[in-house]
């Protein structure tokens, strides 16, 4: 635990002397700065952790599917559900007046145990730049950066800003994505939806566009919240998706005859995504016996035929087959 501290001391300072190195030319050098940093706190971890312990920690934190692993995820877990908590709780003036002591020392905890686990994923991954540049590993920086900004943007003017950076920090909810595998049902459903849901939203757009229009020729003249194209557009986006905030209403017999017309179509907006979403659930959910989850440590495929030894897109043998 020492080593591991003594190691994280030098890589904070390796860090802000590059900055300070690089001074106002960061923006140009700043990827050299981040490529160096990384190199550095390889070699460092690198003389802690052996080859075999180093696998051993890509097990334990990428795995789910070992006792291990199932320990660390369920510590992240409670960590991230506490640290949301803090976060919501800090917002009320009463609480932080009364325990902002406690929500710092817990905000220090829970940054220091997220930059941890954010290293170590870095150091396990087979393929640290990609995990870096994924979907979850910016969750994952975006999750303790705001904390470290705060120390960068001193004076009272930028409060604000810190202020609105610390809100961040709810990012870590989706970090928990990571430990639920069944998640991964929908997240192919919905990638496997994306093309007819775009085609619908964009005819939903144009659908909204004509009826914006129409409704402004309806009632352009009579109607003082209805006097532009822009309103009308507004109001037909408003009554589709059945929202109703009611600040723009057709006033004329004709105007409440296509607002009739299109609140009825609203229904419709909601029930066509929803069930192209559902038919890719429940055909993934139906195939689930003969697919199982496991990642492969070549490619990442996670979904593979059951019984199969070795990946189905690049061959690689499959960890436990």
């Amino acid at each position: 635990m020492n080593k591991i501290s003594k190691w994280l001391f030098k890589l904070v300072s390796f860090f802000f002397i590059s900055i300070k190195k690089f001074g106002v030319s960061i923006p140009r050098r700043i990827g050299q700065v981040f490529f160096g940093v990384g190199l550095f706190g390889r070699k460092q971890l690198d003389k802690i952790f052996n080859p075999h312990q180093r696998e051993r920690l890509h097990t334990i934190i990428f795995k789910s599917n070992t006792p291990e692993g199932i320990k660390f995820d369920r510590v992240i877990i409670w960590a991230i559900v506490l640290s949301v908590i803090t976060v919501v709780l800090e917002t009320v003036s009463e609480f932080h007046q009364s325990f902002w002591w406690s929500f710092f020392i817990m905000e220090w905890i829970f940054t220091i145990i997220f930059t941890v686990e954010y290293i170590f994923r870095l150091y396990s991954a087979h393929q640290p730049l990609k995990y870096a540049t994924s979907f979850f590993g910016i969750v994952d920086l975006l999750a303790i950066i705001p904390f470290y900004l705060g120390f960068i943007f001193f004076g009272a003017q930028h409060l604000i800003i810190i202020r609105a950076l610390r809100l961040l920090r709810v990012f870590r909810i989706f970090k928990m994505g990571h430990f639920v595998t069944e998640g991964e049902v929908i997240v192919h459903a919905l990638r496997a939806s994306m093309t007819k849901i775009y085609i619908f939203v964009s005819f939903i757009v144009l659908l909204a566009m004509i009826i914006g229009s129409l409704m402004y020729i309806v009632e352009g003249d009579l109607n003082p919240k209805m006097d532009n194209i822009p309103k009308g557009i507004y109001w037909a986006i408003v009554t589709l998706t059945t929202v109703g905030y009611g600040d723009v209403t057709p006033i004329s017999t004709l105007g409440k005859f296509l607002a009739t017309i299109v609140m009825i179509m609203g229904y419709g907006v909601i029930a066509v995504p929803t069930g192209i979403v559902t038919a890719e659930i429940s055909g993934r959910v139906m195939n689930l016996k003969e697919v199982f989850i496991e990642i492969c440590p070549s490619c990442d495929q996670s979904e593979h035929h059951t019984g199969a030894k070795y990946c189905h897109r690049c061959g690689e043998p499959l960890p436990g087959q």
